[in-house]
């Protein structure tokens, strides 16, 4: 395999490449998606992140990798949206239009590549992927979730009160009702359908709810190197649905890849190990999609963290060149 070398001048992130022919390698047709609002409300409504994993040179690294890049689409609200209030509100609009941009890419036989603020962004990118049928029935969606967290709580059962802790509850339909359809996701994913890996820190009552709607696993060894386990999953995910959304909470990865992570859990894979179970998953057809959540671009200065989030989309482009 080729190399890519990176390398940093100044504040500038530029891209030093080995390969020689881009054309020799299998042309991807990507376009990242960008939805910077966090549905914090105790953040910023916008979260400097996406910009930065855009800016820092996403663009020509795909380009060296022989794909056809499209620009960047972004997630903005209307004028008259602009009045509402409310940080789960704002937001919940923020991913409608995400997931028409997400819908919109995969009707044109595009990769989308989400660039999210943080994982509320799950319910736009899955619905886009749900709504990209050329009929008007939902397509059934799998997800996999790669997260050292399963933000699979609910407002009875969080610790934190955190909107961050419950993407995965509120993509099944357990609560926030009114969010999902707001994002438009209708109808909510059957438990069957997700896959959670790299799970290392789970509240109580979140595991009893895991384990109560037996939510399939991978562990962190099993992302570590190439395992039966992800083929297993990826095989049956793809039996049961019609496409496949892939989310990387930038979190799961080793602490020393994102010291400036705020929800870092020790025990991590590192983005060279993750990466290469990301080819992995995305040489089956069914993988439609990829998000990558909560870089921590202010606390990123020697950019460790984009290099591993851009290691982690190479990954993904590799599987689908393989296919």
């Amino acid at each position: 395999m080729k190399i890519l070398a990176l390398c940093v001048l100044g504040s500038a992130f530029l891209l030093c490449s080995t390969i020689s022919a881009a054309q020799s390698l299998k042309s991807v047709k990507v376009v990242p998606v960008k939805n910077s609002y966090s549905g914090s409300r105790e953040d910023a409504e916008l979260s400097p992140g996406p910009d930065a994993l855009e800016r820092g040179g996403l663009a020509e690294m795909l380009a060296t990798l022989g794909c056809d890049v499209a620009p960047t689409r972004a997630a903005r609200l209307t004028a008259e949206q602009e009045k509402e209030y409310g940080a789960w509100q704002r937001m919940g609009l923020a991913n409608g239009h995400l997931g028409k941009i997400v819908a919109d890419a995969l009707k044109e036989e595009r990769f989308p590549v989400g660039l999210l603020a943080n994982c509320n962004g799950l319910m736009g990118m899955l619905a886009g992927v749900q709504h990209s049928g050329s009929g008007s029935r939902p397509l059934k969606v799998g997800l996999v979730w790669i997260d050292a967290h399963a933000d699979f709580n609910t407002p009875e059962t969080t610790l934190s009160g955190m909107l961050g802790g419950m993407p995965v509850a509120v993509s099944a339909g357990l609560c926030l009702t009114r969010l999902r359809l707001q994002s438009g996701l209708d109808p909510a994913l059957p438990f069957s359908y997700i896959v959670m890996a790299g799970l290392r820190d789970v509240d109580p009552l979140e595991q009893e709810l895991l384990d109560r709607y037996r939510i399939e696993t991978i562990s962190t060894a099993e992302l570590r190197q190439p395992s039966q386990k992800i083929h297993t999953q990826m095989e049956r995910l793809s039996n049961l649905t019609d496409l496949i959304y892939i989310h990387i909470d930038m979190d799961v990865l080793d602490p020393k890849e994102v010291s400036g992570h705020s929800l870092t859990v020790a025990g991590g894979p590192a983005s060279r190990e993750l990466a290469a179970a990301l080819t992995t998953m995305f040489t089956f057809k069914k993988a439609a999609a990829l998000g990558i959540a909560s870089y921590p671009a202010t606390r990123d200065s020697d950019k460790v963290s984009l290099r591993a989030a851009y290691a982690l989309i190479e990954g993904a482009v590799r599987g689908i060149q393989a296919r």
